[in-house]
């Protein structure tokens, strides 16, 4: 049999407690479809109907294989959850976040300094990742992840933030900006510096460069937005990067909203039992507050807080 996660047992146990699945969905943070999900792989991995749940109903009704299942999860699993939740708080000295290293460089000192207000005495311990954020909250190697990508993974589940635009930046010295449609042409024979294979914004960038057909070859990767733009000041070459990385400060580089890319999506993770935390729901808040308006573009009136899965 398949291993049956606890966020799986706490998502059914919440529907057949509220009798619907925007119930659970409300009591958990997740959104109506993930909380269908995790009811349809549970049933998947049990081999059997839990609930039954006409299209359109609000209400769902379970099956006897659910309720004794509902009967034998209550009122221990409230019990289990609560003292692990009294344990976790007692002894966490320390959040463990992973992000890129753009984000923690240029957009955290400020959410920081709002977040050790409330915390003073915790460590925030700090990794500084783009590919592996999901399997490093998986395996508890990191409490919260925000990243660029959204894993569709039950056992992390994700808000999302924001959003914000990409920009191309280039040497001063190489003369006025290019077209918006024209760079891909622009771009080529100049030399081109990006991330790290693998990472979200070095996937972007080449899938833009290369509309036309073309091989974009980058002669210098690097891990973060920092170094890459330290190569551009040294006028190594061109790249794309987030445009909060530039500013009017910077004078031996020029910048070019790209306005006809879509832009990057920003998502808070956590492991799904420590989503109420204090701790994470203080990071989350302050997140928001710091980020969202300043710096990322609020969500859009019908984005949900968690992407359709």
């Amino acid at each position: 049999m398949a291993e049956i996660s606890l966020t799986l047992i706490q998502t059914f146990y919440q529907v057949a407690r509220h009798g619907s699945f925007s119930g659970a969905a409300r009591e958990l943070n997740l959104s109506y479809q993930s909380a269908a999900n995790h009811v349809r792989r549970l049933e998947q991995i049990l081999k059997g109907k839990l609930i039954d749940s006409e299209q359109g109903a609000k209400r769902i009704s379970l099956t006897p294989r659910g309720r004794a299942l509902y009967n034998l999860l209550h009122p221990e699993l409230d019990i289990m959850l609560e003292r692990l939740s009294k344990l976790i708080e007692s002894q966490r000295s320390s959040l463990r976040v992973g992000m890129p290293q753009a984000i923690f460089f240029y957009l955290f000192p400020k959410v920081l300094s709002r977040f050790r207000e409330c915390f003073p005495e915790m460590e925030f311990a700090v990794y500084e990742r783009d590919t592996v954020l999901a399997e490093l909250v998986k395996n508890g190697s990191l409490d919260v992840c925000i990243s660029e990508r959204y894993f569709g993974d039950p056992v992390v589940p994700q808000r999302l933030l924001g959003s914000y635009r990409l920009s191309l930046v280039y040497p001063r010295a190489w003369g006025k900006a290019p077209a918006l449609l024209d760079i891909p042409s622009w771009a080529k024979g100049r030399p081109f510096i990006t991330y790290e294979p693998g990472q979200t914004l070095r996937n972007l960038a080449v899938d833009f460069l290369g509309r036309d057909g073309s091989v974009v070859q980058p002669v210098i990767s690097a891990s973060g937005s920092s170094s890459v733009k330290r190569c551009v000041e040294e006028g190594l070459g061109f790249s794309i990067i987030p445009s909060w990385c530039v500013g009017p400060e910077d004078p031996t580089i020029s910048s070019t909203r790209l306005t006809n890319l879509p832009e990057v999506r920003v998502y808070f993770g956590s492991a799904g039992f420590l989503q109420k935390h204090p701790t994470v729901q203080q990071l989350f808040e302050d997140c928001r507050r710091e980020l969202v308006g300043p710096v990322l573009e609020p969500p859009r009136g019908g984005e949900l807080s968690h992407p359709p899965l």
